[in-house]
């Protein structure tokens, strides 16, 4: 079994690139963009502004695997929206708006686990 570093070097060149790559995929269509605690902090302004500024301190497997789940929820669906729509139909639920409410709060990589889930089942 390879491991998470091995594979960014053989695929990505260097973490670095993998994290460029995951930010060309973190877009508004994709990223859920939360209130940073950190941006309520003094100083930390910057860092409120780039959503995706703390992928450098994010392992290499979970880089691997958010490259993994955007590039297929991009492939597929095209938009976190889209996704929703989908697991909103799925469940039958399209009739309640609450529903999507509680779906829109949930990260990309959650969403596309629930989807794969009702898909498997």
């Amino acid at each position: 079994m390879n491991s998470p570093s091995s594979i960014v070097k053989s695929s990505f060149e260097s973490k670095a690139q993998l994290i460029l790559a995951v930010k060309a995929l973190a877009t508004g269509d994709l990223w859920l963009a939360h209130a940073s605690a950190k941006g309520a902090r003094e100083g930390a302004a910057d860092e409120a502004t780039d959503t995706t500024a703390g992928l450098a301190r994010v392992s290499n497997a979970k880089l691997l695997k958010l490259h993994r789940v955007f590039s297929a929820v991009k492939e597929q669906f095209g938009t976190r929206a889209k996704l929703i729509d989908a697991l909103v139909a799925s469940d039958g639920h399209t009739g309640d708006p609450g529903y999507r409410t509680r779906l829109e709060k949930y990260s990309v990589p959650r969403l596309y686990d629930l989807y794969g889930g009702k898909k498997r089942a």
